[in-house]
């Protein structure tokens, strides 16, 4: 039975809100994924990432929020692309850099999310996050 590819990004997504992170978070992807994520207040020059630094990157980021949840707006599917504007939001769960334990962080995201079979391909996500 093959799987849908918007159900593969609802899949990641609830993966996220639930904390997982390193090994577990990999297997949500194939093994060549890629995440570009375009200029934004957090990083002006945007970014880029290989599965293997997306993992680090997640391992490390264990313990800076609280919580986070993705509200989806629309999702439309394309092929095996999916697209998505969600609203992000997440609780600072300590005091680190300009961010205050418990302060609120909200972005509005345009994500284009490529799916190869049951695994996410690449993600080219936009972040427009609001005043902080």
């Amino acid at each position: 039975m093959s799987v849908e590819p918007s159900d593969v990004v609802r899949g990641l997504h609830a993966a996220l809100e639930a904390g997982t992170h390193g090994d577990e978070l990999r297997g949500f992807f194939t093994e060549d994924a890629v995440t570009v994520e375009r200029p934004n207040r957090l990083k002006p020059a945007g970014d880029a990432a290989t599965i293997d630094q997306m993992i680090t990157a997640s391992t490390a980021g264990v313990g800076l929020l609280s919580w986070q949840r993705y509200e989806v707006r629309s999702l439309v599917e394309v092929g095996s692309e999916v697209i998505v504007r969600c609203t992000w939001t997440g609780q600072v769960a300590k005091d680190i850099g300009p961010f205050h334990k418990d302060q609120l962080l909200t972005a509005h995201l345009a994500q284009f999310i490529g799916v190869r079979g049951d695994k996410v391909a690449s993600i080219e996500t936009y972040d427009c996050y609001e005043p902080f």
